[in-house]
C-alpha cells in the first residue's frame, strides 16, 4: 500500500465529510424555509434524523484527521492499541481505522 494514495484518499474522503456536514448545519438551520406553518412542521420532523447524520459524519471526520496525524508520525500501519500491524486489506476498507481486527472486536463489545 502506498501511504501518499492513501493520504490523498483519507483527503477526498474528508472534503466530501467536510461539505455533507456544512449541507446538514444548513438544512438544519432550516435557511430557505418555507412559510407556510403545515410545510415548516413537516421539514423540521427531519431535524432528528439530520443531527444524527451529522454526529456520525463528525465522528468520521474526527478519526480521518487521527489517521492523517498518523500518517505523519508514522505509525499508520500499526495498530493504535497494540502496536501490531493492521492488515492492508482491513486498512483498504476502512482507511482511517486505528486498530487491528482484534482490538477492533474487543471495543465492539
Amino acid at each position: 500500500m502506498d501511504v501518499n494514495d492513501i493520504k490523498k484518499r483519507l483527503l477526498e474522503m474528508k472534503q466530501n465529510l467536510s461539505d455533507r456536514i456544512s449541507a446538514i448545519d444548513r438544512d438544519i438551520r432550516h435557511e430557505g424555509m418555507s412559510a407556510d406553518w403545515s410545510e415548516q412542521a413537516s421539514e423540521r420532523e427531519n431535524d432528528e434524523v439530520l443531527e444524527s447524520l451529522g454526529n456520525s459524519s463528525e465522528q468520521e471526520l474526527l478519526q480521518i484527521n487521527f489517521a492523517l496525524k498518523r500518517i505523519e508520525d508514522g505509525n499508520y500501519f500499526q495498530c493504535d492499541e497494540c502496536g501490531e500491524d493492521i492488515p492492508a486489506a482491513r486498512l483498504e476498507l476502512l482507511p482511517f481505522t486505528a486498530h487491528c481486527v482484534n482490538c477492533a472486536e474487543k471495543f465492539e463489545v
